[in-house]
């Protein structure tokens, strides 16, 4: 497998991660107190355009002729959001990528490849066009697809399931979180995440109506507190939803751990939503999928995808398994969300599912080598590096180099070093517990993750 031909720049513009909004953050060069001002609001997570007076705010400007075909004054209208969302701004993702170009820096903070898919799958999607399979899909997927996903999860589970009945194919594993959460959770409800979390889980959840409460994994080793995880179920909790490996820490969920939830579930009456988009990039252990674990998968939605495993993050072919009286619920939010997902790319995705093992074990290989590299480099530059077993992120400590928070350093280090890392504190209720960890990715060429170590070691200061 070649994971090392460059499609793309060290400096390469993301493609667009998640539709989640339309005005960057600005993080250029600013003074330190306006950089701690900047800190605040992404503590409280509030647009800038939504704490700015309306005069000055970023506006929706219209122009339209006047009756008699002079052009009127520029008419200026506050943006309009629902207030669901109104705390949210436009993901960390599409800032920092956009500041990458903007600055000239290497981008390791956005998880995309800056290398192409494997050769075998892109064939299958070319070869799927050509036959015709361009209009619309089955909702629920196309019939090759969805018996490859069940094939794969038996090979990896153990777990027979039915192609038609419990696996749902989406745009995207973000899409198969936004229908499992739309489809299964009520006004009020409450669901229990493990902080750091994706950003597009709270998102959703608040588009749900859900309340949302947070457990905290704190390094070095981000283990579940298991006490204090039985003592946030409450007779209100509706779901817990895990992500293993984990983004952004790297964290793989231990048995222990997964059967500590497992139970808290089935004591509760609770479902599990397991995303597990990364579990092919296991490193240290092998990955667990919480619908295995006994008594669990009549309770639990698995979602998963094809971009991180294959590459092809910009075909955004995702999917969700779950027993039928759930993937009624997903089915229904997913009809009317996209309705029906690419149909050659899900041509080609089956392709890829049906990929023999040695893709997967030299998949792994490749970027344990990436991994290695990174994190080698990371602390020579003088990073306190946390333990990373799966995914293609690692977490470190900042404090070393003498910055209040990771928002400040992120600036510096995209100013003045010319590397682009993400600030992990938009991932947490309280961002508070994330202000001194930031997080890297390797999943980029080998000449990148070295251009990039380079620069660090080479400008870092500890102080």
């Amino acid at each position: 497998m070649n994971l090392a031909a460059p499609i793309s720049t060290s400096t390469s513009t993301a493609a667009p991660p998640h539709a989640h909004g339309l005005m960057p953050l600005n993080l250029s060069p600013a003074p330190s107190s306006l950089r701690r001002s900047l800190f605040a609001s992404l503590r409280n997570k509030i647009s800038p355009m939504a704490s700015a007076p309306a005069s000055a705010s970023a506006a929706l400007s219209t122009a339209a002729p006047a009756d008699n075909g002079a052009a009127k004054p520029t008419e200026q209208r506050p943006v309009q959001v629902a207030k669901r969302l109104e705390k949210f701004k436009t993901t960390i993702f599409t800032q920092m990528s956009m500041l990458a170009v903007k600055h000239g820096a290497i981008n390791l903070g956005q998880g995309f490849p800056n290398f192409d898919g494997p050769d075998f799958v892109k064939d299958a999607a070319i070869e799927a066009i050509k036959a015709g399979k361009n209009q619309y899909a089955r909702g629920y997927g196309v019939p090759e697809l969805n018996s490859a996903v069940a094939e794969r999860f038996l090979k990896d589970s153990g777990l027979h399931i039915d192609p038609d009945k419990e696996v749902t194919v989406t745009s995207g594993c973000t899409e198969a979180i936004a229908a499992t959460i739309l489809g299964l959770i009520n006004p009020g409800d409450e669901v229990i995440l493990f902080a750091p979390f994706y950003d597009s889980y709270e998102a959703t959840l608040s588009m749900a109506g859900a309340n949302v409460k947070a457990i905290t994994l704190r390094p070095p080793d981000f283990a579940v507190p298991l006490e204090e995880l039985k003592a946030a179920v409450s007779k209100n909790t509706r779901a817990i939803m895990i992500n293993t490996p984990h983004n952004p820490t790297g964290k793989m969920f231990t048995r222990e751990e997964l059967e500590f939830i497992a139970d808290l579930c089935k004591e509760n009456d609770v479902l599990l939503f397991a995303d597990e988009v990364y579990d092919k990039l296991a490193f240290e252990a092998d990955h667990i999928s919480m619908a295995s674990i006994p008594g669990m998968y009549e309770r639990t939605v698995t979602m998963n995808s094809l971009g991180k495993t294959f590459s092809l993050t910009g075909w955004k072919i995702g999917w969700a398994i779950a027993p039928p009286h759930l993937t009624w619920g997903v089915r229904q939010a997913h009809s009317f969300l996209t309705f029906a997902t690419s149909t050659p790319m899900q041509s080609a995705a089956a392709a890829a599912l049906r990929a023999p093992d040695s893709y997967f074990e030299e998949l792994k290989r490749d970027y344990g080598a990436k991994k290695a590299l990174l994190v080698d480099g990371l602390k020579a530059a003088g990073f306190i590096v946390y333990p990373s077993s799966g995914t293609y992120f690692v977490m470190v400590d900042h404090t070393p180099f003498g910055f209040d928070n990771d928002v400040e350093f992120c600036e510096y280090l995209i100013r003045e070093v010319g590397v682009v890392a993400i600030p992990p504190s938009v991932f947490y209720l309280n961002p508070e517990d994330g202000k001194n960890l930031v997080r890297f990715t390797f999943c980029k060429d080998d000449d990148t993750l070295r251009a990039a170590v380079d620069r660090m070691k080479a400008k870092l200061r500890k102080k």
